[in-house]
């Protein structure tokens, strides 16, 4: 594959994520933080979000920062704080337009001005989440919403072993 990623920057974002779609799910193989760490990097590169990056659980209700692209990162969110850690809770994806609207939302870099936290589950645990920030108000929407949670789960799936 090449090193660089194929797309009309002139295109809505529902047209660039199904060109990148086929190229994210050609990097994939099964080791999880190489995984984790393409997808950071397409999706920074592509959309110049903020932040880019994956929190895994690492121990019962508590996520640690995985790889990412962007600004230093909290290194670790217990389930119901902030917006990756209420994520991670509902098993359900968020969107925040606001995040200075968002009760607890953890300020790891004010910069952030919205936010999109996308959780993979397996067999009723959520295993990590990705969490994306921007520097605008209201830069996601259901578009976002629905090829991130693909691209979350091509991830989950490109990285499950049968020896788990």
């Amino acid at each position: 594959m090449s090193e660089d990623i194929a797309f009309d920057a002139s295109g809505s974002r529902d047209q660039i994520y199904r060109e990148i779609l086929p190229q994210i799910e050609a990097l994939l193989g099964d080791d999880e933080i190489a995984n984790f760490a393409n997808a950071a990097a397409v999706l920074k590169q592509v959309f110049g979000f903020f932040w880019v990056g994956f929190y895994r659980t690492t121990e019962p209700e508590l996520l640690t920062v995985g790889p990412y692209q962007g600004d230093l990162a909290c290194l670790h969110i217990p389930f119901g704080r902030g917006v990756c850690g209420a994520a991670a809770r509902t098993q359900e994806s968020i969107i925040v337009p606001d995040v200075d609207q968002f009760p607890g939302h953890i300020a790891c870099s004010s910069r952030s001005r919205s936010e999109i936290v996308v959780p993979f589950v397996d067999d009723g645990k959520t295993r990590f989440v990705l969490d994306i920030d921007s520097d605008k108000l209201s830069d996601f929407d259901d578009v976002d919403r629905r090829y991130l949670e693909r691209i979350v789960a091509m991830i989950g799936r490109a990285s499950e072993s049968p020896a788990r």
